[in-house]
């Protein structure tokens, strides 16, 4: 088993910044692709970044190319989302997700076993 944990969210302008955190425990966290998803009220859970092991590859949601990065710390077992130039749009939920293996595809929902509890992200307009 895998929990997750985040946090970083928070009630945020148009415009601003967030940086969320999610922290792993329970397996070796190089062994898992990690992802950032989103759900808001009435929409379904999207896909919004991921990162392999060693941030070699990266995986962005169109919506947020520009404007988010992903990243890791292997050595704290926690993967980060900077959110810049946030929008009212990006209000939403935000998960924490982990899958084993660091190949194939990491930007679908259902390829992630473990996931967090969400925090929620506010931009007010």
């Amino acid at each position: 088993q895998v929990q997750l944990v985040e946090s970083g969210g928070g009630l945020v302008q148009a415009g601003g910044s967030l940086r969320l955190s999610c922290v792993a425990s329970g397996r070796t966290f190089i062994n898992y692709v990690m992802g950032w998803f989103r759900q808001a009220p009435g929409k379904e859970r999207e896909f919004v970044a991921a990162i392999t092991w060693n941030g070699g590859r990266t995986n962005y949601a169109d919506s947020v190319k520009g404007r988010f990065t992903i990243s890791r710390d292997n050595a704290k077992n926690t993967v980060y989302l900077q959110m810049n130039s946030l929008k009212p749009e990006d209000t939403a939920v935000y998960y924490c997700a982990a899958r084993y293996g660091n190949s194939g595809d990491i930007t679908g929902l259902g390829v992630y076993s473990y996931w967090g509890q969400g925090t929620q992200v506010t931009v007010s307009s």
